[in-house]
């Protein structure tokens, strides 16, 4: 809804002849709904900066959000929505900043000989004012959408630490569910390792993963075969009794990769390979 060239001067002109009065009475209804969480300097600032928003879009005529001449008041009201929605403040509390300016708007007018446009010009600026909180809400849900997928992808470099349990030879410890988006972190930050470390021994250790299928293990052979594109060799540990059955049932085939049923037992097969000296590996010799 755009306003005409002649209510958008009138609310120009209302909103700058009574500026101290709109924007103080905005920041206490804005204060009010807030409950103190944000300072009344804070608070004035960001409302003098949408008052002085709409002043500029109402002086270059037609008022709409979509115009040139409201491209000021969308960046204030997108900015408005982004702090918002960082701080954590609820789309419905940024929405009420917006939705207070009709209060106030409406006493002011009451307050005001009526020139026969009273009523019409109210229900215009009401339009626009919902027009805003419209858009600050939209601007507020893309914001937690991008601040809930940057969580996401955090979580997900949490719950694939990749250590470094000798020299040469690094472990993904990999618990819960392993889907693609997981695995591709999987694959980045072992590979990354690798390279970090000139490790030449990688083991991947499931068993922390609850079962293991066909894309499950697709996702495993791919990060075996990527590192050893690297020069790394990788060994599989955490094979469970369930585990193993499950793979021989699915006809998976894990070729020449070597398989553990534990991470010590993966560990200790590698410090065999690299020709390291075990109490594990001296008991064996002496038993032999």
């Amino acid at each position: 809804m755009a306003l005409s060239p002649e209510v958008s001067g009138r609310l120009a002109c209302l909103l700058t002849e009574h500026a101290e009065l709109v924007t103080q009475r905005w920041t206490e209804a804005v204060a009010a709904s807030l409950r103190g969480r944000l300072s009344q300097a804070e608070l004035r600032g960001q409302v003098q900066d949408l008052h002085r928003g709409m002043v500029v879009a109402g002086e270059g005529g037609t008022i709409d959000l979509e115009s040139e001449q409201a491209t000021e008041l969308r960046a204030v009201l997108a900015e408005l929505s982004r702090g918002r929605a960082r701080q954590g403040f609820t789309a419905t509390e940024t929405a009420v900043s917006i939705h207070a300016l009709k209060d106030v708007l409406l006493d002011l007018m009451e307050s005001l000989p009526d020139d026969g446009n009273r009523l019409r010009d109210f229900v215009a600026f009401s339009g626009l004012i919902d027009q805003m909180g419209l858009f600050t809400f939209e601007s507020y849900v893309r914001t937690r959408e991008s601040l809930i997928a940057d969580q996401a992808e955090q979580l997900l470099e949490l719950s694939t630490p990749v250590v470094k349990l000798w020299e040469g030879v690094v472990a993904v410890p990999l618990v819960g569910t392993l889907d693609s988006a997981r695995a591709q972190v999987v694959m980045e930050r072992l590979l990354q390792t690798l390279v970090d470390t000139s490790s030449p021994y990688a083991i991947i250790d499931i068993t922390g993963v609850p079962a293991v299928d066909t894309q499950v293990a697709q996702h495993i052979l791919k990060t075996v075969v990527a590192a050893r594109l690297m020069g790394a060799d990788c060994i599989i540990s955490g094979i469970r009794p369930q585990i193993a059955q499950t793979i021989v049932e699915l006809g998976i085939e894990f070729g020449d990769i070597a398989t553990k049923a534990s991470l010590a037992d993966a560990l200790r097969h590698v410090l065999r390979l690299t020709g390291v000296e075990t109490a594990a590996n001296r008991r064996a010799r002496r038993e032999v």
